[in-house]
């Protein structure tokens, strides 16, 4: 049987009363103190409203760009098992106009590959070790590596994977490199800025609509050092594609519109180091 409206009130009064009362003899311990007024939120002013959006891109880092590496299988589909030296071998037969013996830009490297095979000197190789992980998210390895291009001081950073049995170069890119790094899934190429005590820093991740590593995030963080403007020269830069896809020449990276921004903080990270020229790094273990 449903109580009246006023036997309802009544009770709800002195059950009020009792849950205020411990509140209350409690003084101020505990209770919510105020942070102060919170900024309004302002949302991004668009500047120049009336102008037309822009139709093709700043320029072509060669994001999407995708290849079959010809004559080259992983045998078992297991590509651990397949030589990073005849993958860069390949690739050298696939673009003979940048690794031409006598007047490719890469001419050294081409020069310096018969130290990489039996009785040639190791560290004069320009192939680097290669690395290990899923990066593409489907259960599989997939292999990063990296050869220098001679007789400049650039680094060519290459990652593959398997498709249907097939080795498929999914990502390209040329650079004087820092160093490269594997965080999650995510490659990190640091390259020199023309200002001292900053670097650039470009991030790659897998886009399973592109089927390939995108650029997701291209910026010039500080890194310590003078603040003041460098007095040396502004080290070569050309944040492009590798040449081995287009003999063109990008924008120098100094046209590019990045923010100087605070360094973000590295998840644990397998690290690459590409610091010394004459490096060969260790196999990632599994």
């Amino acid at each position: 049987m449903f109580r009246s409206r006023s036997a309802r009130a009544a009770v709800g009064a002195v059950f009020a009363v009792a849950v205020v009362a411990p509140l209350t003899g409690c003084g101020d311990s505990g209770g919510l103190v105020s942070a102060g007024a919170t900024p309004t939120a302002n949302g991004p002013t668009r500047l120049w409203p009336g102008q037309p959006p822009a139709s093709s891109p700043a320029y072509d880092f060669g994001e999407a760009d995708t290849e079959v590496v010809k004559g080259v299988t992983a045998p078992g589909g297991d590509i651990r098992k397949v030589d990073p030296v005849t993958v860069v071998r390949a690739e050298i037969a696939a673009h003979p106009d940048v690794y031409a013996a006598s007047t490719g830009p890469y001419r050294g490297t081409v020069r310096r590959m018969v130290d990489c095979g039996p009785g040639g000197d190791r560290e004069e190789c320009p192939v680097l070790e290669a690395y290990y992980r899923d990066l593409t998210g489907d259960g599989h390895d997939d292999m990063v590596l990296g050869f220098r291009l001679l007789p400049g001081n650039q680094t060519a950073v290459r990652m593959y994977t398997l498709r249907k049995g097939r080795l498929v170069q999914v990502l390209a890119s040329d650079d004087a490199v820092i160093a490269v790094e594997l965080a999650g899934r995510t490659v990190i190429i640091r390259s020199p800025a023309a200002i001292e005590g900053y670097e650039y820093r470009t991030q790659w991740n897998w886009d399973d609509e592109q089927r390939a590593m995108l650029l997701t995030r291209d910026e010039i963080l500080r890194v310590g050092g003078s603040t003041g403007p460098s007095d040396g020269p502004a080290p070569s830069r050309s944040p492009s594609r590798s040449p081995s896809r287009s003999s063109s020449t990008s924008p120098s990276r100094s046209s590019s519109t990045s923010s100087v921004s605070s360094p973000l903080p590295l998840l644990p990270l397998s690290f690459l180091s590409f610091l010394s020229p004459s490096s060969v790094l260790p196999s990632e273990s599994p």
